[in-house]
């Protein structure tokens, strides 16, 4: 099948989107980890949408992975749960208008490599009378058995596959195995509806979908998934420049771009007060000509209260990478008589870095004081300017 064959077997999907990802240790839940300028979540995403078969793509996870994704028409937005299993339950939740003989198809965010030849694989195996379908890859390294530091009995690969994701099901089959399920958490969706008597059909994987568990695994998605990192030709270059202040109180933590910094006072402010980040995501968002923070994140809003500021920093570069930008240079100046922000410079640094998948090298973080003047001067509040570069396409 082709992007424009419309002959494609409908189906919707759940997105699971809300694991923590702490075995990576890249600082964030992975899903919302930058590959070539795109959150990994968007990968999933955007291939499903583009895909003629999806009718809806259910988006499973917490607030701050909600904002990844913008509205679209298709999108459905469900909150995850406490366990893999109860988060597939809430995205079923939200497909409740989905007839039980409907296509599902379940997939981890974090497999960002999915192609339309995968998906047309599962849909047709499921159509076999099949109650799902997944795909697999060989084994190919040897197995053994272990014990403790000694090497076992040699274990037959030959009936042993490796699974992904996505998984392919009839809905009412997954409905019915959520429904009745009992005893400890299963891997994954695949077990429970064959424990209900289901069949799964085996298709053939992709190295493309490989899981980022580890921080190495960037790497290795890089070039599985053959991510250049060449000049877009007809880009523009964009500036935009930010600008805020906080007063500072005592008794909260100090944040400063994205780093807590021990100190007598903190800033006040309906998030964290990072006034840093805020400039930043200001100075991103004046590059795309798309309003201010407060806009995007008003302070009416409760559910920002005491939120952590590197979650506009990243919406905003979500936004970038949407229009298919790039974000070249961010340089951000604290104006304040204290901290002192040399000893966490390179830590700043490395945080902003991280937060706009880009290289350390591409970010300036430098300080100033006023000489004593102002409100800097009396030590009554911080403020902080930034300007980004950012390329996007004519």
């Amino acid at each position: 099948m082709t992007a424009a064959d419309t002959r494609s077997p409908p189906f919707s999907v759940i997105l699971l989107a809300g694991g923590s990802g702490e075995r990576a240790a890249l600082g964030v839940p992975k899903q919302q980890a930058m590959l070539a300028g795109r959150p990994i979540l968007n990968w999933s995403f955007d291939a499903f949408i583009a895909h003629p078969g999806c009718q809806h793509v259910v988006l499973v996870g917490g607030p701050e992975t909600q904002t990844l994704v913008s509205d679209h028409t298709r999108l459905l937005r469900a909150p995850a749960g406490a366990s893999r299993r109860l988060s597939v339950a809430s995205g079923l939740s939200v497909l409740g208008s989905v007839p039980d003989n409907g296509a599902v198809l379940v997939h981890d965010s974090a497999r960002p490599g999915i192609t339309p030849a995968v998906i047309d694989r599962l849909m047709t195996a499921l159509g076999n009378d099949r109650t799902g379908a997944m795909p697999v890859l060989p084994v190919a390294d040897t197995l053994i058995t272990q014990h403790d530091d000694l090497a076992g009995s040699v274990v037959d690969r030959s009936a042993i596959a490796r699974v992904q994701t996505p998984q392919a099901f009839r809905i009412g089959a997954l409905r019915s195995a959520h429904s009745n399920w009992v005893g400890a958490e299963p891997t994954d969706d695949a077990q429970m509806v064959r424990v209900g008597g289901g069949t799964i059909a085996l298709v053939a994987g992709e190295a493309s979908l490989h899981k980022l568990t580890w921080a190495e695994d960037l790497a290795i998605l890089h070039a599985l998934l053959n991510i250049k990192d060449e000049p877009m030709a007809e880009m523009r270059t964009a500036i935009g420049q930010g600008y805020d202040v906080h007063r500072l109180v005592p008794g909260k933590p100090m944040w400063l771009c994205g780093v807590e910094i021990a100190h007598s006072h903190g800033l006040s402010g309906h998030s964290d007060a990072d006034v840093a980040l805020h400039a930043l995501t200001d100075a991103i968002l004046g590059a795309l000509a798309e309003g201010d923070i407060g806009q995007h994140f008003p302070p009416s809003d409760a559910q920002w209260r005491g939120a952590a500021s590197h979650r506009f920093v990243r919406f905003a570069a979500a936004r970038v990478a949407k229009r298919g930008g790039i974000i070249d240079h961010v340089d951000i100046t604290i104006i304040a008589e204290a901290p002192k922000v040399g000893p966490h410079r390179d830590t700043m640094r490395a945080a902003v870095a991280e937060m706009l998948g880009i290289p350390i090298g591409h970010v300036s973080v430098k300080a100033t004081t006023t000489e004593g003047l102002g409100f800097a001067g009396r030590r009554e509040g911080i403020a902080a300017q930034a300007i980004a570069a950012v390329r996007l396409p004519v």
